[in-house]
């Protein structure tokens, strides 16, 4: 089953930046829709980008729409997630895994996940 390891996270100030990077040794993510995931204290994982294996379709979830872009690069064997305008609202832990486009419900394994931390 596909395993990812997401990376890039860290401290930013609000309005800042940061690019999200996932990755899969052993795997070929090119072969897979992948999303990004996020989940807040006390509430759910939610899906906030589905981007389909060719990069044909992309969506967002409303709260990140405007701000983040998902893209890949396979000759990386990597799927970005850049974050802009960011806030304090962004701060959790992002996962990556193969997602399921209709729902943008995840269908891999979760990875370690990123932290990432907007504060002043």
């Amino acid at each position: 089953q596909l395993q990812t390891v997401e990376s890039g996270g860290g401290l930013v100030q609000p309005g800042g930046s940061l690019r999200l990077s996932c990755t899969a040794p052993g795997f070929t993510l090119a072969n897979y829709a992948i999303g990004w995931f996020r989940q807040a204290p006390g509430k759910e994982r939610e899906g906030i980008s589905c981007m389909t294996s060719r990069g044909g379709v992309i969506k967002y979830a409303d709260s990140v729409k405007g701000r983040f872009t998902i893209s890949r690069d396979s000759a990386k064997n990597t799927v970005y997630l850049q974050m802009n305008s960011l806030n304090a609202e962004s701060t959790t832990i992002y996962y990556c895994a193969s997602c399921a486009m209709a729902t943008m419900r995840a269908l891999s394994v979760w990875g370690q996940g990123t932290q990432v931390t907007v504060s002043s």
